[in-house]
């Protein structure tokens, strides 16, 4: 018998049981009996299965290929099978392993296998990857609902809200109770994760699952599932093991003053930890730091009873390990957790990684990821020594490994637990910023992994890419090699990124053309308003016909057309012309990433139109026209959607120059209007449009009115006359104005309607004064009132509050009539308010006041409020009190200049307050720029901000610095003179208005010198540093007061040293804020004062002769043309910035991204003195840095240049000549038309355009003449370049791959990929093996297929194609296409072969969880419940079993999913169609049709259940007592939102279920119930309740819908329904225990519930007491908010009564148990052993004593136990004998 091979236990990791022995841990001998498995069974037959044999024949294969290529032999020599696979991956390089144990002796004896096993390298992978597994991760990504942590080797996982912590745990189920009882569908809107992640931010991770899914595309799906929460992240920690410097997990548990307090986790719940607030780390706030959140800290101390440790989150300090900050040794190997910086000993060093051990007993082992050789390029062997300390940080952990093992990084970014960057860390740049993830670029191998894969140079510095052997090509790549093939060393490829992890440090890469070829890769690559192209994917129908259409763009990415956006016009049947995977052009409407929404529009209005496309408040301004789309119409106008969430209102008088009454009669939702902007308020995301034409409203019509003022008075000629109003042309300047029938005189309404109909169409009008005007709305009011032109004339009209003078007589109209008073309005819509009280008696008692609206009326001014701007009028006369007294006070003080509650307590009168008096004033209001204050009663006062401070270090926060005041603050002042309010205007103290109001300063040093003066002009010295405060901001500057009565101004440029703060003036810069700035220049005649902010380069502005070659300076933008950004750097300087000098990657060239005064920074790359000229630069690599990756680079000459050399430009010109090229600002290359393109165009011109980015070959250069000639041919510019097909390549019996091109009914058309246009005809007898009728079930348009060439008529160039899957048997195994592995087994796990570095959600190169959640599109918005899953392709049923007889290859190739060629246009079918498309000419015989034979197909039910209403009818007359169908029946019809439909079925199920089935009859009620509780009323809920009272058990349906309430969160209802269920059964134990357990559980109100049990004890019989009292006690273990003390106590009170019942012992040890109180239970066991008990009871409670003390205790208590059992036999046994005797 020969002996039995055994392997290293590292190898057999994770290897099927059955077939591999491991060994064992703790010896490394190893003894099983040898006749266990006989390794020559009788007869010689081979114990492996076939398909073991054919794995070993390949892997055999696969050894030979290696050891040629790599001159290395492979290492495993024994076999494995392709579970191991990826395990052979990771040893790959490593030292062979040991000899085998010699053979054994002969059956019936024991074996000995010798072991010495080393420590197998490995990453972590997705198999790797179980339950329990604890990994370092980063944060990549924030969701709404969840946090992807980026995981070493390339996983990713997933923390949902409820792994978070314990806090946010609680704090989301509190939410989603509140949502479940207000009815709401979103219940997490309050859990911000953004507020609780960053993105980089490090943590450690417990996996909860990982799963492995059937995915929508039938590849296989994986998720792995993620916790942080401290309880499992630092699983196994106790308090011994925290030491310093080592890491741990905790989460918020309150925020105090001086820190925060943190839960770590530990089972110990007395150890807390705490951070400082200077230990939070940098840029984060502790004051606003959520409870809950969670970080991962460094220990940093311990406090002197250890029940305190002292934690820091700052990354900086935690990451500093040169010689602190990481671990040694440690009491215990559990302390060493992922994320903890450790020092180890190398113990073996081999090409693919390296291993070690921590305090020479725990390995751990660096994959090649994270040794560094992936990155670095150099040789592991010769960069680390064998027996040399290193330092890194613990990543993973291996729970399945036998010898306890971890996963370590020597990465310097994960070492420092930093962000990987692609620069120097002075100047971070994150990779994916260099480098975005979908860029197409050209990549180099330079390093091969053969079985795993290539690294390659992605062009961005220390950071390099990954191509796993899967994404290598479209097909099968089976091995990779160094020297050979076509990815070797060295070679170059085109790419793209497809992803970047952070752990790793690497770009995910893939070379596959499909992927690369595709329009977008994830849903972030849509931007809005671009146009696209796709085919209709699904219709969306409603009741009343198709409301949308799906549009699928990309694979996995599907957009929805609303109904409106199907066409410009209403389509009466929209399903004529969008038919299903017939081709569209749309343009992207939203894009709203976080709900993975995309609209889109179909309208060819908004698809071909070239307007800037809206979707962005920030970049609109007035003036801008485009068109968009009606979605509501107002009477008062309309609300017009443009692009992303961009929406302004189209007022009804904008709508047209005609007057419109009713919108609807005009317009229609959906329409598309051209408009342009009136105004636009991006704070507010407000816009206000008009659909006039501009034109109309010129630049003379807007001189005019701002020329024209209120109560001028003006003449017109009237133009139009309506129902109510005449529109008048003002003369000489082109205006309208309107004036209303009422306004025409100032007598009753007839008279003004008499004198209406004397007014005719070209009349002149005189007299007309203008009484209001809107420059926004371009709207003019006119009046003709006599009163009111009478007051205009003498300039009594009232047109400011300022005119107002109390005790005036006034004359105005009634704009509105309330019950309380009249609001009459004066010119400028100036309005008082005419109260009740003041209009005469009998006006009164009449309807209305016996007024109307626009009636002239007269009144007098009663009273002002200054604060409000408000007066009162009245019509009454105006009584004068006190004339004596009166006299009196103007003898002594005027009543006008008396003053009362003066602040200072001083000041009597107005003229108290004199110029430069020291008074004191109250402040009622601070502004950004002001404070406003009172001196007295009716007395207002201004502060200036400038005249507050002193110094600027006086100023706590620059951007607000007059936070430090408050309201009703009393601030000593100095009198400095008046403000004039209209016109914000300093005036001198003499300057006294009727409300005056005084200018002050509450500078310290003013309320001390004796003489101060206000700083003027002319004091204001060039040179000279000042203090000054932002009033204003324009568009190129900065206006900043000095003092109340001086204004500067700073440049935009010259705000800040710092370049970045410009970009946004009022953001960084708010009105009010405080600058330090110097005097550039000053000018008295014209008062211009000129200031720079820029303290540390501050000089005089820019010439010409200042600036030299390269200087980087800081510029405005002025205009942004197609060609050039203007750029000004001084008000004498400025260049053009080309687009050659826009970007270092011409593919991010956009013009348009610029906009006017935005401030940028530039490079000086070109100065023409002679000219007065400047050639601006704004490439990263000359204004950031010089070592940022140039990928266009610059040309400023032709001597830069050689032929071959293959350079990016932009289309400067197209000439009938060729397209001249612009390659640099100077630089200009020819392209003749020959050269354009390898193909014949037929119309070159159109496929150029204007700054177009073309990619060309240089392949003549004349010096002399300073020509560059350049090419545009893909066989120039392409290495690659593969000519296409044609004709005469196409030979009989070849297999090629093509699409389907037509399809008629005698068979299909195929066009060959990759040729010329060559296409030929497949007959229908040659499209299957079986015979095929109607061709059109199996093909559409664009199928994708593989067809061999049957027959070539070389005269008339045709070609006969077969589709048979016969044709292709000994090809490929079709099941290959399917997605299915080819072998015995089709449950063969397809992803074994994937190996740590594959990605975990992989499927036809689209990020899987990517695809699914753009999948959630259909999953949430279309549900369509008559379609079968069954049926595709035009009805014929697929399934995996007939799928070789359904035409198996064309499917397996449709469902990759993409489109391998595109449509072909109709031009190029008609310019190099074969004649093989050609139809049979010769007329078809009608044939007659046979009658079809129908089959009843109801038998389907079985298998599929009732799938409409028909269904369930049919079902349920046979089955009319089934409560499963009546509610299966009822849940049909509210999946259909027919919740009415539902509640009559359950009345018919209640009216026809027998009598007898009682239980039956019971589920429809309370089926009835939860309807109602989720659809109805209250009502209809308490009617249905009563109902169900009256026709079954009252009490059980209580129970029933109490149980209802507490599911869905209706608490407040249980608990009523409770006591109203108390009160009719108070005989039922169980419903006090429920009732009880639902307040300590739901109420979390102990007390109450409590006090249930007396209650119950009065009610209930004696005979239950006990049994309820026991479950009370229970209670108070079990429950979240019981007492377990209280429970002792109850406990004790039931013993102390009932000692004999043994019963009640062992319920309260099980209880201590349950919450692990060994030490009471242990008291409990002796207590009720030492009592007299029977010997049967005794052994039962020994034996669990002793269990007990097995699991928890020791031996000495063992020991005990056994003693005290011992004795009670000794004692029990002299008992029975005395008794006996």
């Amino acid at each position: 018998m020969a002996p039995i091979k055994r392997k290293n236990p590292g190898e057999h990791e994770g290897a099927r049981p059955e077939k591999i022995l491991k060994a064992s841990a703790s010896s490394s001998k190893l003894s099983v009996p040898i006749n266990e498995e006989p390794a020559f069974p009788r007869g010689g037959a081979s114990i492996l299965t076939p398909l073991e044999h054919k794995q070993i024949q390949i892997q055999a294969t696969r050894d030979v290929l290696f050891e040629q290529s790599t001159g290395i032999k492979p290492v495993n020599g024994d076999f494995e099978d392709e579970e191991n696979e990826e395990d052979k991956l990771g040893q790959a390089g490593s030292a062979p392993p040991k000899a085998r144990g010699k053979r054994g002796p002969k059956k019936g004896k024991m074996v000995e296998i010798k072991d010495e096993v080393g420590v197998r390298i490995e990453g972590l992978s997705y198999k790797r990857l179980v339950p329990g597994s604890i990994v370092l991760g980063q944060v990549s990504q924030i969701n709404r609902y969840d946090v992807a942590l980026a995981l070493p080797n390339n996983l990713t996982g997933y923390i949902p809200l409820t792994s978070i912590s314990d806090t946010i745990t609680e704090k989301v189920e509190a939410l989603v109770a509140q949502d479940d009882a207000a009815g709401k569908e979103d219940d997490t809107e309050d859990v911000d994760l953004k507020s609780l992640f960053s993105l980089g931010q490090y943590l450690r991770a417990y996996v909860t699952s990982t799963q492995d899914g059937a995915a929508s595309t039938g590849k296989a799906r994986r998720h792995i599932q993620l916790s942080i929460n401290p309880r499992l992240a630092n699983m196994g920690l106790t308090r011994a093991d925290v030491v310093v410097n080592s890491m741990i997990q905790a989460s918020v548990r309150s925020v105090e003053d001086y820190g925060l307090v943190m839960n770590l986790g530990l089972e110990d719940t007395t150890i807390r930890g705490f951070m400082s607030s200077k230990e939070v780390g940098q840029n984060v706030d502790a004051s606003k730091v959520e409870d809950g959140s969670v970080f991962f800290c460094l220990v940093t101390g311990l406090s002197a009873n250890g029940n305190t440790i002292k934690l820091s989150s700052d990354r900086q300090k935690a990451g500093n390990i040169k010689k602190t900050h990481f671990v040694v040794d440690a009491p215990t190997v559990d302390s060493f957790l992922p994320g903890t910086a450790v020092e180890f000993l190398v113990s073996e060093v081999t090409h693919s990684g390296i291993s070690g051990k921590i305090m020479g007993m725990l390995n751990v082992t660096a994959d090649l990821i994270h040794s560094g050789a992936a990155t670095s390029g150099k040789d592991l062997e010769s960069k680390y020594n064998t027996g040399s300390k290193m330092k890194g940080r613990i990543i993973c952990t291996f729970p399945t490994v036998e010898e306890k093992k971890l996963g370590i990084s020597v990465l310097d970014h994960i070492v420092s637990l930093k962000a990987n960057s692609a620069t120097a860390a002075t100047d971070a740049v994150a990779p994916t910023q260099m480098l975005p993830v979908s860029t197409i670029l050209e990549v180099r191998v330079v390093k091969v992994e053969p079985g795993m894969g290539l690294f390659v140079d992605v062009g961005v510095k220390r950071v390099r890419g990954f191509v796993h052997i899967s994404k290598v090509a479209d097909g099968k790549v089976e091995s990779l090699f160094e020297s050979t093939g076509p990815y070797k060393l060295g070679s170059e490829h085109k790419a793209r990124i497809i992803g970047y992890n952070s752990m790793d440090g690497l770009f995910i890469v893939t070379l596959e053309p499909k992927v690369i070829d595709q329009p977008f890769l994830f849903l972030e690559d849509v931007k809005v308003g671009q146009v696209v192209k796709g085919t209709v994917e699904k219709l969306m129908v409603n009741e009343h016909g198709v409301n949308g259409v799906l549009v699928n763009i990309a694979e996995g990415i599907t957009g929805l057309v609303p109904e409106v956006h199907l066409a410009d016009i209403v389509l009466q049947h929209p399903e004529r012309k969008f038919k299903e995977g017939s081709a569209v052009t749309a343009r992207v409407l939203s894009n709203f990433l976080e709900k993975r929404q995309l609209r889109l529009t179909l309208k060819k209005t908004l698809v071909n139109s070239d307007a800037e496309i809206w979707d962005s408040y920030q970049k609109l301004k007035p003036g801008l026209q485009a068109p968009g789309t009606l979605v509501n119409i107002l009477p008062s106008g309309a609300v017009v959607q443009f692009y992303d969430s961009v929406r302004g209102f189209l007022p009804v008088s904008e709508m047209s120059e005609s007057y419109i009454e009713d919108p609807k009669q005009h317009f229609r939702i959906g329409q598309v209007v051209n408009v342009h902007i009136i105004s636009v308020d991006a704070d507010e995301k407000r816009m206000m449009v008009s659909c006039k034409d501009p034109s109309v409203f010129g630049s003379s019509q807007r001189e005019a009115l701002k020329d024209i003022y209120v109560g001028a008075i003006i003449e017109g000629t009237v133009s139009e006359k309506t129902n109510d109003q005449i529109v008048v042309d003002l003369k000489d300047s082109g205006l309208k104005g309107l004036l209303p029938f009422e306004h025409l005189a100032d007598g009753s309404n007839q008279k003004c309607l008499s004198l209406a109909k004397k007014i005719r169409v070209n009349q002149i009008l005189k007299q007309l004064v203008i009484v209001s005007k809107s420059d926004s709305k371009r709207r003019i009011r006119l009046t003709s009132k006599p009163s009111l032109v009478k007051d205009a004339k003498d300039g009594k009209l009232l047109k400011s509050f300022d005119d107002v003078v109390q005790g005036a007589e006034v004359h105005g109209y009634v704009k509105n009539i309330t019950p309380t008073g009249v609001f009459v309005q004066f010119a400028a819509e100036m309005t008082g308010l005419l109260l009740k009280s003041h209009i005469p008696e009998e006006a009164t008692q009449l309807p209305e006041f016996g007024m109307r609206q626009n009636q002239s009326i007269s009144t007098k001014i009663l009273s002002l409020d200054h604060g409000l701007q408000r007066f009162l009028l009245t019509q009454k006369p105006i009584a004068e009190k006190h004339p004596t007294g009166k006299s009196e006070l103007r003898e002594s003080t005027p009543p006008e200049r008396a003053i009362s509650n003066a602040v200072d307590s001083v000041s009597t009168s107005m003229d108290d307050f004199t110029l430069g008096k020291l008074t004191k004033a109250k402040v009622t209001s601070v502004k950004e720029t002001q404070m406003n204050v009172q001196l007295a009663d009716g007395v207002q006062g201004r502060i200036d901000v400038s005249e507050v401070f002193d110094r600027w270090e006086d100023i706590n926060d620059p951007k607000c610095p007059l936070k430090v005041f408050h309201r009703n603050q009393i601030l000593p002042v100095r009198i400095l003179g008046m403000h004039d309010s209209r016109n914000h205007r300093f005036l001198p103290i003499t300057h006294r208005g009727k409300a005056p109001v005084f200018e002050l300063s509450a500078k310290p040093s003013n309320q001390s010198e004796a003489d101060s003066e206000m700083l003027t002009l002319d004091k204001v010295e060039v040179g000279s540093t000042r203090v000054v405060f932002v009033n204003n901001i324009a568009a190129d500057c900065v206006w900043v007061n000095l003092s109340p009565n001086v204004r500067g101004r700073i440049r935009a440029m010259d705000v800040s040293d710092d370049v970045s703060l410009l970009e946004d003036l009022s953001k960084n810069f708010p009105v009010g804020s405080a600058l330090r700035a110097k005097v550039t220049g000053v000018d008295i005649t014209s008062s211009h004062l000129d200031l720079s902010a820029r303290l540390g380069s501050a000089r005089a502005p820019l010439t010409l002769h200042d600036v030299s070659k390269g200087m980087v300076l800081p510029g405005r933008v002025t205009k942004v043309m197609e060609r050039q950004v203007m750029v000004q750097l001084s008000e004498a300087l400025s260049g053009p910035v080309h687009l050659t000098d826009l970007a270092d990657d011409y593919a991010n060239v956009d013009p348009t991204a610029y906009h006017k005064n935005q401030i940028v920074r530039v490079s000086i790359k070109d100065v023409d003195a002679p000219n007065m000229r400047l050639n601006l630069s704004m490439r990263s690599s000359k204004v950031l840095s010089s070592s940022l990756p140039v990928i266009d680079p610059e040309i400023t000459s032709i001597s830069q240049l050689n032929v071959n050399d293959i350079l990016r430009g932009f289309v400067k010109n197209i000439t009938d000549t060729g397209v001249f090229v612009s390659l640099g600002s100077t630089t200009t290359a020819h392209i003749r038309v020959s050269d354009l393109s390898d193909l014949f165009l037929k119309d070159w011109k159109s496929n150029f355009e204007i700054n177009q980015l073309v990619k060309g070959k240089i392949i003549a250069i004349d010096l002399e003449l300073s020509h560059i000639q350049m090419s545009l041919k893909q066989s120039h510019v392409d290495k690659d370049y593969q000519a296409p097909l044609t004709f005469s390549d196409m030979e009989v019996g070849k297999i090629v791959t093509g699409k389907i091109r037509k399809v008629q009914e005698y068979g299909v058309f195929v066009v060959v990929d990759g040729s010329s246009n060559v296409s030929g005809l497949c007959h229908r007898s040659e499209m299957a093996d079986r015979k095929v009728l109607n061709p059109k079930a199996l093909y559409n348009e664009g199928d994708a297929v593989q067809a061999k060439i049957l027959k070539i008529d070389q005269t008339k160039r045709q070609i006969s194609f077969g589709l048979k899957a016969s044709y292709f048997a000994s090809e490929l195994n079709p099941s290959s296409f399917l997605g299915m592995r080819s072998g015995n087994n089709g449950d063969d796990d397809s992803d074994e072969e994937i190996d740590g570095m594959n990605e975990v959600e992989v499927s036809n190169g689209i990020l899987e969880d990517q695809k699914s959640s753009n999948e959630k599109l259909d999953s949430r918005n279309v549900q369509d419940l008559e379609s079968d899953p069954e049926i595709e392709n035009g009805g014929v049923a697929v399934t995996m079993e007939n799928v070789e007889n359904s035409r198996p290859l064309a499917l397996g190739l449709g469902t990759v999913g993409f489109d391998w060629t595109g449509g072909l246009s109709a031009s190029s079918e008609t310019d190099t169609q074969s004649e093989t498309d050609e139809e049979p000419s010769q007329p078809k015989k009608k044939r007659r049709r046979k009658a079809e034979i129908q089959i009843d197909r109801t038998g389907e039910l079985d298998a599929n259940g009732p799938q409409s209403v028909a269904d369930f009818e049919r079902v349920l007359m046979g089955q009319p007592n089934s409560s499963a169908l009546w509610l299966g029946y009822m849940a049909f019809q509210l999946q259909l939102n027919e919740v009415t439909k539902a509640r009559m079925i359950a009345q018919r199920a209640i009216q026809t279920i027998n009598l007898r089935e009682e239980t039956e009859k019971m589920n429809v009620w309370v089926a009835l119930l939860n309807l109602e509780n989720t659809y109805g009323s209250d009502e209809s809920l308490e009617d249905a309740f009563q109902r169900a009272c009256q026709y079954n058990d009252s009490q059980e349906i209580h129970e029933r819908l109490i149980s209802i309430h507490i599911q869905s969160g209706n608490h407040e209802k249980a608990d009523a329904l409770f006591q109203a269920a108390l009160r009719k059964y108070s005989h039922s134990p169980a419903l006090y225990l429920n009732y009880a357990t639902f307040i300590l559980t739901n109420l979390s109100n102990p007390d109450r519930a409590r006090a249930l049990l007396p209650r119950a004890l009065q009610s209930l019989p004696s005979h239950t007491h006990l049994a309820l009292t026991k479950d009370f006690g229970l209670l108070e273990f079990n429950a979240p908010h019981g007492d377990p003390e209280r429970g002792r106590t109850v406990f004790e009170g039931l013993l102390a009564t009932f000692p004999k019942r043994l019963d009640i012992w062992n319920v309260l040890l099980d209880a201590e148990l349950r919450r692990g109180e060994t030490a009471r239970a242990r008291a409990l066991l002796e207590r009720v052993t030492a009592r007299k008990i029977k010997s049967r009871q005794a052994k039962f409670f020994f034996k669990r004593w002793l269990e007990l003390e097995e699991k928890h205790g020791d031996e000495k208590s063992q020991a005990r136990v056994m003693a005290k059992a011992a004795e009670y036999v000794r004692v029990h046994k002299r008992d029975t004998d005395e008794a006996v005797s």
